[in-house]
């Protein structure tokens, strides 16, 4: 199968996932880029910002249309990763390509854990202080900056478990948070690995963001934890083969 199919495919997977579960889109983006698609992990990186970028702010619009997004809430959250993806973007440039597939397999098969394995439940209206809510945006700042995740599979089980949002809010408002880490970690990045070959990164994010929206529909009809196992599997297969792969 030749390049574009599967770009075309792979986008509509990575939407589905980020417009319906508010996150594991860019699990999925990076592994499909190197393996699929054939790019080093340093430019699968920064593709995987520009693609998740665009596609969450895509289903960040659709769930905002229906009200389930917490503004002042995504927006402290966000601003407290900022400064941490935008360092760890510049970093994640010049790191070895074992060093950050290898990571990468161990974060996403955390995702899968965190999904399938769910916490303890909050009381509703209880939440952790702002210095800890701070701290939880800034790590996963970091993380998407330094592996090109939008980092909404843990920034989902924090707005659910810590802030004591419902499951919709979470996926709304976590899509926010993506899309702000997203750009930060990619603006450092632009020119530093390569021209984009927009010939692939163009039809996989035209194909995401399409299923950005079908993602928002979808999770309308399938119960939380369904679309949690789904994911969480794909993430599990994800997780091995690349950890196969970095230690050869």
């Amino acid at each position: 199968m030749t390049a574009l199919p599967l770009a075309l495919i792979a986008g509509g997977v990575v939407g589905l996932a980020l417009g319906g579960l508010g996150g594991g889109g860019s699990m999925l983006a990076v592994p499909a880029l190197i393996y699929l698609l054939r790019f080093s992990p340093s430019q699968a990186t920064t593709a995987s910002h520009l693609i998740v970028a665009a596609t969450s702010l895509t289903g960040l619009l659709a769930h905002a249309r229906a009200g389930r997004v917490r503004w002042r809430i995504g927006t402290v959250f966000a601003a407290a990763g900022l400064p941490a993806a935008a360092a760890t973007g510049a970093i994640s440039a010049h790191l070895p390509g074992a060093l950050l597939t290898t990571a990468f397999a161990l974060s996403a098969g955390l995702a899968a854990w965190r999904m399938l394995v769910p916490g303890p439940d909050t009381v509703p209206g209880t939440a952790v202080g702002p210095g800890k809510t701070a701290a939880a945006g800034s790590g996963l700042g970091a993380l998407t900056g330094l592996l090109g995740v939008g980092g909404g599979f843990l920034t989902v089980p924090a707005l659910v478990s810590a802030l004591a949002l419902p499951m919709a809010e979470a996926i709304g408002t976590s899509l926010l948070v993506i899309s702000a880490n997203s750009l930060a970690a990619l603006i450092p990045r632009l020119g530093g690995t390569g021209a984009i070959d927009w010939s692939v990164v163009g039809p996989f994010t035209g194909t995401a963001i399409l299923g950005a929206w079908e993602g928002k529909r979808w999770a309308e009809k399938l119960s939380d934890r369904t679309v949690q196992k789904i994911v969480a599997i794909a993430l599990l297969a994800v997780a091995a083969l690349m950890l196969i792969d970095a230690l050869r």
